[in-house]
């Protein structure tokens, strides 16, 4: 019964997962977040429960196939330096510096000073399981999301006759700007439905 559990949890953070890859532009096959949960069962779970080493996988950006990206399930309940060489290991071997670490139970100090000790050389993210059991950005209340291209901020900018700090701004740490993976002096901009004018479109600036 608890393998059952935790195989629909894994089911789910699988597909979260490949959604939010493909939307932060990656390579990734429709059957891959469209997988049912039986269909995962087959795939993953030997003797009922999931090997989390046969979820990691690579991928490469659509507008850029230099720009790789490695997602990389923690084995470990409790995050350490160990799991954390182990993750780099495998993207030095590979000539990766992106990645994503995700991880159960927790992720102790010591491996979030590794992020930290290594963001000169990789581009590194974290993800606990529990925030991607639901894809925040299929929620009813959030509104649609998108990144803007440099070339698209600075036409925004130009348009409107504006400085980044005049732009309201939206936080690296809020849940969407997570699920984006919005850096610093990137610009979103979010779609709300509008009563009177059908939609209505806003801009932030992450800090």
């Amino acid at each position: 019964m608890e393998d059952e559990r935790e195989t629909a949890r894994l089911w789910r953070v699988n597909r979260t997962i490949h959604e939010l890859v493909r939307d932060r532009g990656y390579e990734v096959a429709d059957h891959e977040y469209q997988m049912d949960l039986e269909t995962f069962k087959a795939e993953y779970a030997t003797n009922g429960s999931v090997d989390r080493t046969r979820l990691n996988f690579f991928t490469q950006h659509n507008d850029n196939p230099e720009e790789k990206l490695f997602v990389f399930y923690s084995t470990e309940k409790n995050v350490g330096v160990k799991t954390m060489r182990q993750f780099i290991g495998v993207m030095e071997e590979k000539n990766i510096n992106r990645g994503i670490i995700i991880w159960s139970d927790k992720m102790t100090s010591a491996a979030k000073k590794v992020i930290e000790a290594m963001r000169m050389s990789f581009s590194l993210e974290d993800f606990e399981e529990a925030f991607l059991l639901v894809n925040i950005t299929h929620h009813h209340l959030v509104p649609k999301h998108e990144v803007l291209s440099k070339e698209e901020k600075t036409a925004l900018l130009q348009r409107y006759r504006l400085k980044e700090t005049q732009l309201p701004r939206i936080q690296q740490a809020d849940p969407v700007a997570r699920y984006f993976g919005l850096q610093r002096g990137q610009v979103v901009k979010i779609t709300r439905p509008s009563e009177t004018s059908g939609r209505y479109c806003s801009y932030r600036i992450c800090m």
